[in-house]
Parts: C-alpha cells; structure tokens; sequence
C-alpha cells in the first residue's frame, strides 16, 4: 500500500495538469518552447503515473478497471465487477 503523501502528489499532478491543459496546448501549437519551459513541472501529462485507486499501487495497474491486479483479483471473487467470472473448464 503507497503512503498517502504519494497519493495525495498524485492527485495534486491530476489537479495541475487539468489546470494548465488549455495554456499547455496554445503554447505547443504556438511552437513557444521557452513559454512551455516556464510552465511548472508537474503540468506535464508524462509525469502521471497510473495508480490503483485503492491501494496506491504503481506496479500491474489494470486501466479498464482502474485498480491494481491484486485488487481487481479480490473484487473479482468477490463479485463486486460486472461481468467478471472465474475461468473453469
């Protein structure tokens, strides 16, 4: 489980990304690298990194679910994802 001071940078990174989506965008298509240089650091979409929702974990995130696989594996035997079985044959 991530520490929540790292979850919490992420959602900071999410927060500040959106906030500067727009003024990112003018600046790129306007071919101003010194502009772009000058917007802060974490505005940058290639610094996220995907994350499970509940536990933090950065390492067998699964997108379409959102959460890690060893979360996606406990809430899958549990029943709690639609359209989620365990294989038998």
């Amino acid at each position: 489980m991530a520490r929540e001071a790292i979850k919490a940078r992420e959602l900071k990174r999410e927060r500040m990304i959106a906030k500067y989506a727009e003024k990112r965008k003018a600046l790129k298509e306007a071919g101003d690298l010194i502009g772009l240089q000058k917007l802060p650091r974490s505005s940058s979409p290639v610094r996220l990194r995907n994350r499970c929702k509940l536990t933090g974990r950065p390492r067998g995130y699964m997108r379409v679910f959102g959460v890690c696989r060893n979360q996606f594996r406990d809430l899958a035997s549990a029943g709690k994802i639609p359209g989620v079985t365990k294989a038998s044959w």
